[in-house]
């Protein structure tokens, strides 16, 4: 979800991805290469993400991900299973603030 996310802001290689989540997060989230590319590799085979082969800025060979419409449908509906699933954790955690109507 946070990769699909990243990439709806714009295509991003796998280091700037990596970069992305962490700033966002203010270094809360530490994504580790070992996770990353096994993951965009599982985004490709789903059609999530395509990729392309392009040269960075640091002039190094990489390769590109975009999302794809699929793969922003898909980022849609995580979303909200997501904020579902946060509200009822919320509830559990937190039952004197439920906004909830007897």
């Amino acid at each position: 979800m946070m990769i699909l996310e990243s990439l709806r802001r714009q295509p991003a290689h796998g280091y700037a991805l990596v970069q992305h989540i962490q700033q966002r997060s203010n270094n809360l989230l530490q994504v580790e290469e070992g996770s990353l590319y096994p993951a965009l590799q599982r985004l490709l085979k789903s059609k999530l993400v395509k990729a392309e082969w392009g040269v960075s800025a640091t002039n190094r060979r990489v390769r590109t991900y975009q999302l794809t419409s699929a793969g922003l449908r898909h980022l849609e509906k995580e979303i909200s299973s997501f904020e579902q699933m946060f509200e009822g954790i919320s509830l559990v955690l937190n039952p004197g603030n439920s906004n909830a109507t007897s």
